[in-house]
């Protein structure tokens, strides 16, 4: 918050400042001196005693000079003598504008004659510093109300739309210029709204596709059924198409389940064991292998021996059998599946490539939502869940994938895996 407390500094103290500088430039050109009638009364008083001094002292004269010289001074102090009589009853008299002084054989008053000072001047010297700081504190307050309120209605504003379900709406747009934390949440706001909005996407995008497929096995077991009732002879042929299509729905369903397990955080923390990585990954390549040799199609592991790590051994299983699987299904025939694996520090890198037709890159990132599938992927069959699977299961573990272009012009998927979850 130091950028912002800052901000708030400077504009406090510059407004105090600018109020200062504003009142003494007005003090100057009208020759206003704050408190000018407490000084003019300091001086006053300073005269009379001084002329009282040089009456008892020195004489009527000495005093009538320094009353004149008085008098001419810039500040202008005007003094009057009288006599009183009879001197006999003279006696010592002082107050705010006046002294009684015997001098020789003489008694005299000497009187101070304040200037007029009109009650306009008057009430400007007397208010004039107490306004300069109420203008100060208000001119601060409202550069900083304002500069705090405008931001703050925008988040309001957006957190109204965001509640009432418009997760389109954005406002770092609309705090131009700012560079300090209120910008940053501006930012965070943006940043939660996007979010929100491709979760919500992604929420109605599920529930239409997860509608999609589960209505094809459906549709075919009410033919089934509808067969199985005009023909009760086609029995047993039957009951196997509806067996395949029940084992479907549920194949489906727990595809559903898995991701659903995975993307859910709050969920409990997963069951890890220890574990070598490379063992479940050579039992995974030498399955596919033996699956591929009907179209021709190689297999092939090189890297590191081992890896021994704290993993959920069923999803990570899950996850590097999805990407092995996906590559054989869609590279061609007669060709080659590369599985390389490397280690960094505490983190294994798997990097699975095939050389089949390979995916756009626009939609490299794609390929990891669920129910994501090309046209030949729809041919291919699968639910389009399996890359989505892998992603959330290596993600739950601290992890990362990433999808590019293989040099054979085929995909090519990397899984990094690190030696523990993060926090255990």
């Amino acid at each position: 918050m130091q950028r912002l407390f800052w901000k708030f500094f400077a504009i406090i103290w510059l407004t105090v400042a600018g109020s200062i500088a504003a009142l003494f430039a007005v003090t100057t050109v009208f020759k206003i001196v704050p408190f000018s009638q407490e000084i003019q009364r300091g001086q006053e008083t300073f005269a009379l005693d001084v002329a009282s001094q040089l009456l008892a002292s020195d004489g009527k004269e000495a005093a009538i000079a320094f009353a004149t010289e008085a008098a001419k001074a810039p500040e202008q102090v005007n003094l009057s003598f009288s006599r009183i009589e009879p001197p006999s009853g003279c006696s010592a008299e002082a107050n705010g504008s006046a002294r009684t002084v015997q001098s020789g054989d003489g008694c005299y008053r000497i009187t101070v004659h304040p200037q007029a000072t009109g009650l306009v001047t008057y009430t400007w010297t007397r208010l004039a510093p107490w306004l300069s700081a109420l203008v100060a504190a208000a001119v601060a307050a409202y550069c900083l109300a304002r500069y705090l309120i405008r931001p703050v209605a925008h988040l309001r504003s957006g957190l109204s739309a965001l509640a009432s379900g418009h997760f389109d709406i954005r406002i770092s747009d609309r705090i131009d210029g700012r560079k300090d934390e209120v910008a940053e949440l501006a930012h965070d706001f943006d940043t939660t709204a996007e979010r929100l909005e491709q979760f919500h996407r992604t929420q109605q995008r599920l529930f239409h596709d997860v509608s999609h497929e589960l209505r094809s096995p459906l549709s075919r077991l009410q033919a089934a059924i509808g067969v199985l009732q005009q023909n009760p002879a086609k029995l047993a042929i039957t009951m196997d198409r509806m067996a395949r299509e029940v084992e479907r729905i549920d194949g489906l369903v727990g595809e559903i389940l898995m991701l659903a397990r995975l993307t859910d955080r709050s969920s409990d923390a997963l069951e890890v064991q220890t574990l070598d990585i490379i063992d479940l990954l050579n039992d995974i390549v030498a399955d596919a292998a033996f699956e591929a040799q009907a179209r021709g199609i190689r297999v092939h592991y090189e890297g590191v021996q081992t890896f021994v790590a704290e993993v959920n051994g069923e999803l990570i299983y899950r996850a590097l059998e999805n990407v092995i699987r996906n590559a054989v299904k869609y590279t061609t025939d007669s060709s080659e599946v590369l599985v390389r694996a490397g280690t960094e520090a505490d983190t294994l890198y798997v990097l699975v490539a095939d050389e089949g037709p390979g995916v756009p890159t626009s939609d490299l990132s794609k390929i990891f939502q669920p129910f994501s599938r090309g046209e030949e992927g729809v041919a291919l069959g699968g639910y389009g869940l399996g890359l989505a699977i892998t992603k959330k299961a290596v993600e739950r573990h601290g992890g990362r994938v990433t999808a590019a272009i293989a040099d054979t012009g085929g995909l090519a998927v990397k899984l990094e895996i690190p030696r523990s979850i993060s926090g255990t």
